[in-house]
């Protein structure tokens, strides 16, 4: 996995990528043909949940920065080695070329499509901005600034703009509340749809969290706007489940297999194993979703020392189910909805109950999603250093703790926790003790192709460096 692979697609596009050399490449020299607005969409819904879901050094890398995993033979990426391993490169490629390319296009050929009846026009059109605001949220958490209102645009502009977070973050909230107010309960989808199998309720309820999400990211930055979202999507219905769940089902055979499949098993290689510091944690508080978590080749269980070189027998392993073609792929659940109503709760937003409860659903929420045994979660919630009441430090602290561990698998989610609640405490990597990032830099592609509008960006927020924190980010 350490060598970098983009396919010429990707070395030929980025931000500006040519409209007409990206749609000949899904053309039939035979048969020409419009590609289909469904395949573009599924294609960027899939190429979303692949990207995030893997754990190829070269690609995703957020497991070791939220300091769930850490490495065995190599450490440059826990020791936050990102801009010359080509990271940032890899993943904002992926996003705009992959994910909001094919969404752009697929809206479009929704547009175009004079066969829809009005409210499936609109219920594909909403589908797709609902992937594209929680793709477009991932990427302004990833950088801050980025291109936006002039990005996507082929040879029209290959060097778009940087626009500001904040901003974006605004048109984000609109455009999905919008999308959720446009949907048509009564009318279809796409027919393929592989997350919520056509059922525009699901959509709903993942519009109005996303929007909810998008609130609760600014509730230190803008409170009042933050507080009339927040509400306002707790209202019209969130996340209420596991079955709710913004997921994907991959299958048990080799070729539509969960990339962590690829990455673990097929590469052939023991590059990770559980960091010390998730561990430790874990261990502390007797958590039972260490059953699931870990492997039992090690009584009790020890992490490896994150940063450095590991051993791959000294330390505990991850466990089977992460090894298998049909783990469950995950974006958004009802955990991280549940403690985000927690944090709502207690700055005094009107969201139904107090946090207390929201907190221990979330953590009811994710041990439920992980098949951990009735009683076992009983007894867990039941411990005072757990239970709301009792647990130590502010309720951030308190809810940012249990929020992270929540987040296993989810490495760019757990990270974000740990920016906004600044809990839990995480380790310095042993081999160099350089410091946690707050933020991606950007690519080198970037500073070559685009240099001036990322020198404008890099001073608007503050410098192009790993500890500048988001704008969101203000304690």
């Amino acid at each position: 996995m350490k060598k970098f692979i983009i396919g010429s697609l990707v070395a030929f596009t980025l931000l500006g990528c040519t409209n007409e050399d990206y749609a000949a490449l899904n053309v039939d020299p035979k048969n020409p043909s419009e590609v289909p607005a469904s395949f573009l969409f599924t294609n960027g819904v899939k190429s979303l949940f692949d990207w995030m879901g893997s754990t190829n050094v070269n690609r995703n890398i957020f497991r070791l920065v939220a300091q769930q995993w850490t490495e065995t033979q190599y450490v440059e990426e826990t020791n936050y080695d990102i801009r010359n391993r080509g990271i940032p490169d890899a993943h904002m490629t992926q996003f705009y070329t992959n994910v909001l390319y094919d969404l752009k296009k697929a809206k479009e050929a929704v547009q175009a499509d004079e066969s829809l009846l009005a409210g499936e026009r609109a219920n594909q059109t909403a589908m797709i901005t609902v992937v594209e605001v929680y793709a477009w949220q991932n990427l302004v958490d990833l950088f801050g600034n980025v291109p936006y209102s002039e990005a996507l645009q082929g040879v029209a502009d290959p060097t778009p703009a940087y626009d500001d977070a904040f901003t974006i973050y605004k048109d984000l909230l609109t455009r999905i509340t919008e999308a959720e107010a446009s949907i048509d309960l009564g009318s279809p989808g796409f027919a393929n749809d592989f997350v919520y199998g056509n059922d525009m309720a699901g959509w709903k309820k993942l519009a109005n969290s996303m929007r909810f999400k998008l609130a609760m990211r600014i509730a230190d930055v803008d409170p009042a706007l933050a507080k009339t979202h927040a509400e306002a999507a707790y209202n019209l219905g969130l996340i209420a489940s596991n079955a709710d769940n913004f997921v994907l089902n991959y299958e048990d055979n080799t070729a539509n297999a969960h990339p962590l499949y690829v990455d673990l098993v097929l590469s052939g290689r023991q590059d990770f194993v559980p960091a010390n510091t998730f561990v430790d944690y874990l261990n502390a508080l007797e958590d039972p979703r260490r059953t699931v978590f870990f492997d039992d080749n090690k009584t009790p269980y020890v992490g490896g020392i994150y940063g450095d070189f590991n051993s791959y027998t000294s330390y505990t392993h991850i466990g089977d189910i992460f090894f298998t073609r049909d783990l469950q792929g995950d974006l958004m659940d009802h955990s991280e909805i549940s403690f985000l109503l927690a944090e709502a709760a207690e700055r005094g937003y009107a969201v139904g109950s107090p946090a207390a409860f929201y907190y221990t659903q979330g953590i009811q929420a994710s041990m439920e999603y992980w098949g951990i045994d009735a009683a076992d979660i009983a007894l867990y919630q039941a411990r005072p250093d757990v239970n709301y009441a009792t647990a130590p430090g502010t309720w951030k602290e308190k809810i940012g703790k249990q929020f992270w561990i929540a987040m296993y698998n989810r490495g760019f989610e757990g990270w974000s926790v740990w920016r906004k609640y600044d809990a839990p405490g995480l380790n310095v990597p042993v081999a160099t003790g350089n410091p946690v990032p707050m933020r991606f830099t950007y690519p080198v592609r970037e500073t070559i192709l685009n240099g001036a509008n990322v020198a404008a960006a890099s001073a608007a927020i503050g410098g192009d460096d790993q500890q500048t924190k988001l704008f969101w980010d203000i304690f």
